[in-house]
C-alpha cells in the first residue's frame, strides 16, 4: 500500500497566500523603502560622470592596494564604459549595494545574537542552511507573490540567498576572541555593551569583514537571476543575450560582470587585511 503524498505544495501556498492577505500593510512600506534606496544610490552613481567616476575608483583602489588593482579598475572600468553597459553596470552596482547593505544591517545584530547565545546558534543554524542550500530561483515566487515584478523582489531574493555569510562570520569572530581577553574585561567591572563594542567587535572584525565580502559576491551572483522578474542592470543584458542566442553580446554583459565582482572582491579582501595589521 503506497503512502499518500503529503500536501506540502498545498500547505506552502496557503501559507503564502495568509501572508500576502495579512500583511499587505507591511509588504508595501518595505517595497517603497527599498525601491527609494535603490533608486537614490543609482542616481548618485549615474550623477558622476562615467570617466570622472572611473578616476576616483581608481585612486581609492591605488589608496587600498596600490598600483596593480589601480591599473585593473581603471582600465576594466573603461572597458565596460566603452562597451556601452556603464548605466547598466551603475543600475547592477545599486542593486548590489542595497542588498549587501540590508544584510549587513541584519546579518551583524544576529551574528551578535548567535555569538552571545547556543541556544540561538542552534536555532538559526539550520535555517542558514536552508537558507544557501535551495534554489535560488525558488525564493523569487515568494518575493513576486509579495513585491511584485521589479527591483524589490530582487533585492530580497538577493539579501535571502546572501545574508548567512555576514551571520555566520559575525558569530564566528566573535566566539575566536581570546577567552582571557573577555575574562579581563569581566575583571574590570565591564557591562556587557562595553564588552562587546570594545573588546569583542573590534578584534571580529576582520571576521566580519570576510563575511561582508561574501555577501557582496553572492549578492552580485543575483543579477542574472534577478533579471527575470525585471531588475535592470547586467543581468537583464545577459538574460536578453541568453533568450536571443546572441553569444557575442552576452561575453561582453558577462565580462562587465566579473569585472564588477572582481573590483569589490579586491577592495573588501584588501580592507579586511587592513584591519587584521590594525
Amino acid at each position: 500500500m503506497a503512502i499518500p503524498k503529503l500536501p506540502l505544495d498545498e500547505w506552502v501556498e496557503h501559507g503564502v497566500d495568509a501572508l500576502e492577505t495579512h500583511l499587505s500593510f507591511f509588504f508595501d512600506p518595505v517595497a517603497a523603502v527599498i525601491e527609494g534606496v535603490v533608486n537614490g544610490i543609482s542616481d548618485v552613481l549615474h550623477l558622476v560622470p562615467s570617466l570622472l567616476f572611473i578616476i576616483i575608483l581608481g585612486a581609492i583602489a591605488y589608496w587600498f592596494a596600490r598600483l596593480p588593482l589601480a591599473l585593473f579598475t581603471v582600465i576594466g572600468l573603461y572597458l565596460i564604459d566603452n562597451l556601452g553597459y556603464w548605466d547598466h553596470t551603475m543600475d547592477t552596482l545599486a542593486l548590489v549595494l542595497t542588498s549587501a547593505l540590508i544584510s549587513v544591517v541584519l546579518g551583524i545584530p544576529l551574528g551578535i545574537w548567535c555569538a552571545s547565545s547556543q541556544r540561538v546558534q542552534s536555532i538559526l543554524t539550520p535555517i542558514l542552511d536552508f537558507m544557501q542550500t535551495m534554489p535560488a530561483f525558488v525564493y523569487l515566487i515568494p518575493a513576486v507573490t509579495f513585491f511584485g515584478l521589479g527591483v524589490v523582489p530582487g533585492v530580497i531574493a538577493s539579501v535571502i540567498f546572501a545574508v548567512p555569510p555576514t551571520i555566520r562570520l559575525t558569530n564566528l569572530g566573535i566566539r575566536q576572541v581570546p577567552q582571557d581577553l573577555v575574562e579581563a574585561s569581566d575583571a574590570f567591572g565591564s557591562t556587557s555593551g562595553q564588552k562587546l563594542f570594545k573588546v569583542q567587535l573590534p578584534l571580529a572584525v576582520p571576521s566580519i569583514m570576510a563575511g561582508v565580502n561574501q555577501t557582496l559576491m553572492l549578492a552580485l551572483s543575483m543579477v542574472v537571476i534577478a533579471s527575470m522578474i525585471g531588475a535592470q542592470g547586467i543581468g537583464a543584458d545577459v538574460y536578453r543575450a541568453v533568450t536571443q542566442i546572441k553569444t557575442g553580446q552576452g561575453f561582453e554583459a558577462g565580462l562587465a560582470i566579473v569585472i564588477l565582482a572582481i573590483f569589490l572582491d579586491r577592495m573588501t579582501q584588501h580592507l579586511v587585511k587592513r584591519k587584521r595589521r590594525g
